[in-house]
């Protein structure tokens, strides 16, 4: 198996050409791969940010595995030339924009990173777009090589009777839940109460206001409020469509009328735009539910309840008659993973918010709660109720239970096998030349110097 990822996911690239204080390094080739070439720059600005993040190798040695690491990057990188193997553009600008955005966060402000880096914020973007694209031309190339590559069962039994009984993972415990929840009446009223702060605090930016101040004093965005409200640079299809619907209908500093998207209320500024891509800054507010709200959404839920436990209706007539959650009234309720990849029905309590967590924790199989309030995926309040319908405790994995982990363990343990493979023979059929500097590093791979 594999002793390490192929593939470094942490911002490294953007470090070439630097050392850690900050001053330039002789751009020397140090390998040759095929037709690629691995520079000093390279390596050692990856050193530099990986003892930023404190990791404990020594040095010496944590060069020369970011030698290989590179070394192996090279030869699929190869093997995707010989393959003409390319990547979607869309999806490497959505990944460079995410990512960005965060360091941003991070780093406090733009002028904070490119400080930090002592480049442009156009250098920065250049280089992790770059370190990007290899990423995901090596994902490509290694899907290519693992395409046909299935485990039976026979082999998933065979690989858990490998795994040393004192060693086998610790599965959380895992539940399948089904939910119901209400809107209250008369949320137009609290709409508008909604609508007439956000006019009041587009008057007052259009007055001479700093818009990033207020955002900072009034967003209901944690994501963006601390940074005055800018999310960065994004595509039409990262945003809510109403949202870029408004943003791309504006000017350079202009702010837009308020919109209303599933988030809330925004009120938007443009920032700046680059191709098809705009950042602009919003200010979101999303409606309160008054005490007499409340009420009745606990009133309602508990008649719903009871409706249930007293045999009048299923959980799941309840849920697609009484429910105003789109995501599980359709299901009946049934909650399934917000991850898009997976759209499980059961979860971990990690997966959970605070509050279904702190209520599922004290549930029994089959108890329905009390009402009680939670947040949706989209941050907005609700009001709902909630059935433990199954479970699995805490537990050692086991074939029974945790077949499809099981399953996909194997396949990743076949897939490593048949990556180490191919790695040793397209080094045998491969031009390398590596520097003599790096001859004394133990390396995973034998084969660099022959």
């Amino acid at each position: 198996m594999m002793k390490r990822n192929i593939i470094i996911l942490c911002v490294l690239a953007i470090f070439a050409g630097q050392s850690a204080a900050g001053q330039q390094i002789v751009e020397s080739v140090v390998a040759v791969v095929g037709n690629e070439v691995i520079y000093l720059s390279e390596i050692e600005g990856q050193v530099v940010q990986l003892k930023a993040e404190r990791d404990p190798t020594p040095v010496d040695q944590l060069r020369c595995r970011v030698f290989e690491d590179q070394l192996i990057q090279k030869l699929f990188l190869d093997q995707a030339r010989i393959d003409s193997i390319e990547v979607s553009t869309e999806s490497v600008e959505s990944d460079l924009n995410s990512r960005l955005t965060e360091y941003i966060r991070r780093a406090g402000s733009e002028q904070a990173l490119e400080s930090y880096f002592n480049k442009s914020m156009t250098e920065i973007r250049k280089d992790l777009r770059e370190m990007l694209t290899n990423q995901y031309i090596v994902q490509e190339t290694q899907g290519t090589i693992a395409q046909n590559i299935t485990v039976t069962p026979e082999e998933v039994k065979k690989y858990f009777s490998t795994i040393p009984r004192d060693s086998l993972p610790l599965m959380p415990r895992k539940v399948q839940l089904s939910m119901i929840s209400v809107e209250p009446p008369d949320m137009e009223a609290s709409k508008a109460e909604v609508r007439q702060k956000l006019l009041d605090l587009r008057s007052q930016i259009i007055n001479g206001k700093s818009f990033s101040a207020l955002a900072i004093l009034y967003s209901e965005d944690p994501g963006s409020a601390p940074r005055g409200g800018e999310l960065g640079f994004n595509t039409r299809g990262e945003l809510a469509k109403p949202y870029a619907e408004a943003a791309w209908s504006l000017k350079q500093g202009v702010v837009s009328k308020i919109v209303e998207s599933e988030f809330g209320f925004h009120i938007i500024q443009l920032i700046d735009r680059k191709g098809d891509m705009v950042n602009s800054r919003h200010i979101l507010m999303k409606p309160k539910l008054s005490a007499e709200q409340t009420e009745w959404a606990i009133l309602k839920l508990d008649s719903i309840a009871t409706l249930v436990r007293t045999d009048s209706l299923t959980f799941s007539q309840a849920a697609m008659r009484f429910s105003s959650d789109k995501a599980t009234r359709a299901n009946g309720g049934k909650m399934v993973s917000e991850n898009p990849a997976e759209r499980v029905n059961w979860l971990t309590l990690d997966e959970l918010s605070r509050e279904v967590n702190l209520v599922v924790r004290n549930m029994r199989l089959g108890d329905i709660s009390e009402p009680f309030r939670t947040v949706d995926s989209k941050g907005n309040s609700i009001y709902c109720i909630i059935r433990l319908d199954e479970e699995i405790p805490p537990h050692s994995v086991n074939m029974q239970d945790d077949y499809n982990f099981l399953a996909e363990a194997t396949l990743r343990n076949k897939q490593s096998k048949v990556y180490e493979e191919w790695i040793r023979e397209k080094i045998k059929r491969t031009y390398v030349r590596v520097s003599d500097d790096f001859r004394g590093c133990q390396f995973h791979y034998s084969g660099w110097f022959e």
